[in-house]
């Protein structure tokens, strides 16, 4: 997940990205997507298959932008995907709802029945939906659209994964002792609490598939970049993380502190799309030689 804007388009009327934009002390909504009545219509007006309706909601001046696949798409991408299914039922889970008077983000995952011939077609879906207030309507400026991921996505945000109160330093510290006895190398993850696809990395992580591979060669450290991505700013350059490539970004060092690897092109930023295949080619890759 980027931390400066990847909608050009939209940089002068809105701070951030998608879902990265600042919040300041802002908590999810606790009533779901109801408490945001613009997405409630929206969704109605795809089970309708209402396209003057949700065209409606997205946003004209600026256009409004979606990322599919890391690939960015002018609005009518969506709406065509989203009508194209003939939604007969859509069962939404809330990931996150924040919103603020003239700004909302909304993370969800949808199970959508579609009515196409085959009856028994179920899609997946993430959404990651961006909104402004202009004037008085709410529209669509931005959305970032995982269709039938491979990972696992989150129900929640609520983990701790990144304690605000961590020393990283310490805890960097600590792990090398442990690494070095157990002949392991560090893996060293920035990121933070906010960023959606940091949670999915982590769910991947602690899943069957790379658990085992992850704790046999590595000690994991996550490393909290904080609310607006200074916290930690020795370490982000110590261990060469680039981060307007966006987060979680990855590091791997030997025990003794020696830098091995570290990402700089994003490999992981948009963590909701990647395969478990390529997290595991990525561990093979840079655990530890076989001595």
């Amino acid at each position: 997940m980027k931390s400066v804007i990847r909608f050009a388009a939209v940089a002068a009327l809105v701070c951030g990205t998608l879902a990265s934009c600042s919040w300041g002390q802002a908590v999810p909504s606790p009533d779901s997507a109801a408490a945001f009545a613009p997405f409630e219509h929206w969704k109605s007006a795809v089970l309708a298959g209402d396209a003057a309706t949700l065209k409606s909601l997205y946003s004209t001046d600026p256009a409004a932008q979606v990322r599919v696949g890391g690939v960015m798409h002018p609005a009518d991408v969506d709406l065509s995907f989203w009508l194209g299914l003939k939604a007969r039922n859509m069962k939404v889970e809330i990931i996150r709802l924040i919103v603020h008077p003239e700004k909302a983000s909304v993370i969800f995952r949808a199970d959508v029945v579609s009515g196409l011939p085959d009856f028994s077609l179920t899609v997946t879906v993430t959404d990651d939906q961006f909104w402004v207030k202009q004037g008085e309507q709410w529209h669509l400026v931005g959305v970032e659209r995982t269709d039938s991921p491979r990972l696992q996505q989150p129900s929640d945000m609520k983990k701790n994964i990144y304690p605000a109160d961590s020393d990283a330093h310490a805890e960097i510290k600590d792990a090398e002792e442990r690494a070095a006895r157990a002949h392991k190398r560090l893996l060293l993850v920035f990121g933070a609490n906010w960023c959606f696809d940091c949670h999915v990395l982590d769910l991947a992580f602690h899943g069957p598939e790379l658990s085992p591979v992850l704790t046999a060669n590595y000690e994991l450290v996550h490393i909290d970049l904080g609310p607006d991505e200074h916290k930690n700013a020795d370490l982000v350059q110590q261990y060469e993380i680039p981060l307007d490539k966006g987060v979680p970004a990855m590091a791997v060092t030997e025990s003794d502190g020696k830098l091995v690897f570290s990402q700089k092109n994003g490999e992981v930023e948009d963590a909701r799309r990647l395969t478990p295949e390529v997290l595991l080619e990525f561990l093979d890759k840079w655990k530890p030689q076989a001595r």
